[in-house]
């Protein structure tokens, strides 16, 4: 795995020792506000930052104001480009190296899921100071992998920015369908990326989480709208998707899932928003059929378990799952976009 590890890195902080030390950050007020979000959030920085393990990590961050620490961290860019279904412009995040990019390098296009793109404590203001935890650390994380990460918002242009509560899913507008539109979005930021001078355009590889996992699978199939000639050279050179809901509005229900490039599913079995047997179920049908697709499933792993926040880490399983999603995740960009792990 790439040393330059950004947030993920401190999931390894696990020890009792730690694990008081943290309890304790969290219950002093004084450290409340910048300090503690730092902790839930990346290491971006260079130099002891990066390094420092354990115990010593939590102390040496301490010595740090929180002015300090907010000056450390980089603010993804704000752009906007189209949509391939023509007529909506949608809102983008830029994650990139922070070491000036000289030579072309590969993408990464992130769907978010049902929550949106944003912190649930974004109070209205959606721009890249709000962006929720798990996708500051996974851009973040792909960047200091030497990769440029673009997140996409795709509820906010359409009036959803805040997103969707849990089991809301059959109440969710049309213009969100993750099988018919989403797809549109993600092949309308793979347009936008290849346009780029700093990207290798045949080497972008798709990433989504929750619905916009399930937007992923969508957007891999053979068929999928939003790009003639499907191929690993001009779509997505492969996916990651983590979580996704498999029903898929019975997409896959009579013809299987058949990916034009290599897919990686992850899944937990204690997921309390989906079901991670009809994903396994769906992934057996289309390995039957020719499909190159994988899936790994971790025990007890919730739905979220990447996210850096204190609920989804303080359980073992999904700190554990986070460990092994991240190296693989890594691994598998490295293997088929080039990139480093």
């Amino acid at each position: 795995m790439h040393q330059a590890m950004t947030y993920f890195a401190t999931l390894q902080m696990r020890s009792p020792a730690a694990a008081q030390a943290r309890e304790r950050m969290t219950r002093e007020p004084r450290m409340i506000g910048a300090m503690t979000d730092r902790l839930r959030r990346s290491i971006p920085g260079d130099g002891a930052i990066r390094v420092c393990v354990g115990l010593a990590c939590l102390l040496a961050l301490i010595a740090f104001s929180p002015s300090r620490l907010h000056a450390q961290e980089p603010v993804a860019e704000r752009i906007t480009f189209g949509s391939a279904d023509g007529q909506t412009t949608l809102v983008g995040y830029l994650f990139k190296p922070a070491t000036p990019v000289t030579a072309r390098v590969p993408a990464v296009v992130m769907m978010h899921g049902r929550a949106g793109a944003y912190s649930e404590r974004a109070n209205g203001v959606y721009d890249a100071s709000t962006l929720s935890l798990r996708h500051k650390a996974w851009g973040r994380e792909w960047a200091a992998a030497g990769y440029i990460a673009l997140l996409v918002d795709g509820f906010g242009p359409r009036g959803y920015a805040q997103g969707f509560p849990q089991h809301s899913y059959e109440s969710r507008p049309a213009e969100l369908n993750e099988v018919t539109v989403r797809p549109l979005d993600a092949y309308g930021a793979l347009g936008y990326l290849r346009s780029r001078p700093d990207i290798i355009a045949d080497r972008i590889g798709l990433q989504g989480w929750s619905n916009g996992g399930s937007a992923a699978i969508a957007t891999m199939a053979f068929d999928a709208p939003g790009i003639a000639a499907l191929t690993a050279a001009t779509g997505f050179r492969a996916a990651l998707v983590f979580y996704p809901a498999c029903g898929l509005k019975g997409q896959f229900d009579e013809k299987p899932f058949r990916p034009y490039a290599p897919v990686l599913v992850f899944h937990g079995t204690a997921d309390e928003e989906v079901s991670y047997k009809r994903c396994a179920a769906l992934v057996e049908k289309s390995q039957e059929n020719g499909g190159n697709v994988q899936i790994k499933i971790y025990q007890g792993a919730t739905h979220s378990f990447d996210s850096p926040s204190r609920k989804r880490q303080k359980v073992d399983a999904n700190a554990d799952a986070t460990e092994d999603a991240v190296e693989q995740s890594l691994r598998f960009f490295a293997q088929h976009l080039g990139g480093r792990q």
